[in-house]
């Protein structure tokens, strides 16, 4: 698939307790990411299939998936020129290089490079 779903998130007013929600459920394993706001980075710890995510803290709840690409910023035009708009422009953070834009319906999708592929 040359564009695969590689990460997805769920925003809540609580991310521990979510997390242990789904830890109770799926048997996913979650850990607390450092930052400014609580963030569990969950692993259900299953190489052959699955995506790993993240919960989290947010005023808002809300849902996302991230899209591998090989150029965010080519991608944010061919979403504008396609009916889309950018919601989050190219963001660096360290680890991780993504954007998001609403689909044409208002969806929110996130956007992320490869790590061999982000700019400096």
């Amino acid at each position: 698939m040359p564009n695969p779903v590689v990460h997805w998130e769920i925003g809540t007013s609580d991310a521990g307790k979510l997390a242990g929600f789904y830890k109770g459920i799926f048997g996913w394993h979650a850990e607390e990411f450092p930052g400014e706001q609580p963030y569990q980075m969950i692993d259900a710890h299953n190489e052959e299939r699955g995506i790993n995510g993240g919960i989290a803290q947010s005023d808002q709840s809300w849902l996302t998936f991230y899209v591998e690409v090989d150029d965010i910023d080519a991608y944010l035009a061919k979403i504008g020129e396609q009916g889309g708009r950018t919601l989050v422009p190219r963001t660096e953070m360290g680890m991780v290089t993504f954007a998001q834009f609403a689909d044409p319906e208002g969806h929110v999708v996130g956007l992320v490079e490869p790590r061999a592929q982000q700019k400096s």
